[in-house]
């Protein structure tokens, strides 16, 4: 079965469709042969000793009304029926009408009186064609009557074989029809799947070759959703693209920017020119852009790391988060010393995961609300559930949703990898995450859905 399927799969479905048309055909004329055929051979001759019987009740009935009397029943026999009496006592054969009967139906009807009792009984037997030496079958029925005489009704095989010919004809017309209806049946129905198939693979093509495309596909079942995912893909596809080349060319201006300002300062100060007053000005100029160079660089490079990160832990929570989060905010909370930092940190509270990506998650966010806040800055830890909340302005409403997407433009048109990050980290280790506007400000919400097993992230994640 398993090399017959293979064999199927390099057809086209046109191919498969003829194939398995000829298999049912095939297996449908073994049926007939096999099963049919002799089930209507049996019929026939039922059905013929069946006349034969009908004929016996005529003629006894007649003989009731008439007791000695011989029925002529003339030469236009239906069902070309002769009819004997034959009595034992004699040896003589009493022709009633039909043809006559050939020596060897004779002779076997006389063996078998010999033998019954009473009762009808219903024979055949063979009888040699003198003319053509082949064997031609007769059917007869005899039955005994109340005088002692037997009555014997044969036909001849002819009419049995016609109405076995014509039966088996029409119960192969019927189903030759059906088959055919079928054919066409099964025709249409591919059809109706190889044009949108091909026009689905004409669209894919154009994809690849970045040609003008439309797929227009109105469809209810698996293919019209095969369509439309493939279309949606492709939208999601360009969209993503197009981000992605507007993030390569502000990454571009921006890592542009501390390289001019670091290479012009350096030929400055190589030519004892010390463009910020002080030589000791000059350099800290050229240590921040090199700082915000480093930074880009280093966002660059965990997001592509992040990109592959597995889940390769064993099931349950395994790391304190307490001391990550107080070692992000020790670092942090210089960058903007204005800034309030309210902590409110359970410090049994573990997290599934290992402490790199979680404190790259918390550094981004924190990061994020340093950036937006106004005077301060929560950070919440509770069972299954981390918060970073700031004072800052809200988010659009309709951003809320994408802000997690890679090459997703901030506000004031920046592309920051950080929340693209974070997301990935979170799916990995089968947290959720998302942002909310409070009253107060925003909130970036990470927890986990207890009543649901954590999927385990083993493969390059594709969303985020």
């Amino acid at each position: 079965m398993k090399r017959f399927n293979m064999w199927l799969r390099e057809f086209s479905l046109s191919q498969q469709l003829l194939t398995i048309i000829f298999i049912f055909v095939a297996v449908f004329a073994g049926f007939i042969f096999v099963f049919i055929a002799p089930a209507i051979q049996n019929f026939s001759e039922t059905e013929m000793f069946r006349i034969l019987h009908n004929e016996q009740a005529g003629i006894i009935e007649y003989l009731e009304d008439h007791p000695g009397g011989i029925p002529d029943m003339g030469e236009s026999r239906v069902y070309q029926v002769s009819s004997y009496i034959y009595d034992k006592d004699t040896g003589s054969f009493i022709a009633l009408g039909g043809t006559t009967l050939p020596d060897m139906v004779r002779e076997d009807v006389i063996l078998h009186t010999a033998s019954e009792a009473s009762g009808t009984s219903d024979y055949s037997v063979e009888v040699e064609d003198s003319s053509s030496s082949n064997l031609d079958k007769y059917l007869y029925s005899m039955i005994e009557l109340k005088d002692g005489r037997w009555l014997v009704c044969a036909m001849g095989d002819a009419y049995r074989a016609q109405f076995s010919t014509s039966l088996t004809n029409g119960v192969v017309m019927i189903n030759v029809l059906f088959v055919s209806a079928l054919f066409v049946l099964l025709m249409i129905w591919v059809g109706s799947i190889i044009i949108p198939l091909n026009q689905i693979k004409s669209y894919v093509e154009k994809i690849k070759y970045d040609q003008p495309a439309e797929l227009n596909i109105k469809r209810n079942d698996e293919i019209g959703d095969v369509a439309d995912a493939i279309v949606q893909m492709n939208h999601e596809l360009a969209q993503q693209n197009r981000e992605k080349q507007a993030m390569i060319q502000n990454i571009s201006h921006d890592l542009k920017t501390p390289i001019a300002t670091i290479k012009s300062y350096s030929e400055a100060i190589k030519d004892g020119i010390y463009p910020y007053e002080t030589l000791e000005k000059s350099v800290d100029v050229i240590i921040e852009h090199a700082d915000r160079l480093e930074k880009k660089v280093r966002s660059l490079i965990l997001l592509n790391k992040m990109d592959y990160l597995k889940d390769t832990l064993p099931e349950g929570e395994n790391l304190l988060m307490a001391p990550i989060v107080d070692k992000v905010l020790l670092s942090l909370k210089v960058v903007r010393p204005e800034i309030t930092f309210e902590r409110k940190l359970d410090d049994k509270v573990r997290f599934h995961g290992e402490e790199e990506p979680w404190r790259i998650v918390i550094e981004n966010l924190v990061d994020n609300a340093l950036r937006y806040a106004k005077t301060k800055i929560s950070i919440e830890l509770t069972e299954g559930n981390l918060r970073v909340i700031n004072d800052g302005p809200p988010v659009e409403e309709d951003r809320l949703d994408s802000l997690f997407k890679p090459y997703e433009k901030g506000t004031g048109g920046q592309f920051g990898l950080g929340l693209s990050i974070v997301h990935q980290v979170c799916t990995t280790y089968g947290y959720i995450v998302c942002a909310e506007n409070l009253p107060q400000g925003v909130c970036f919400h990470i927890w986990t859905d207890r009543r649901k097993p954590r999927k385990r992230v083993r493969t390059k994640a594709k969303e985020a």
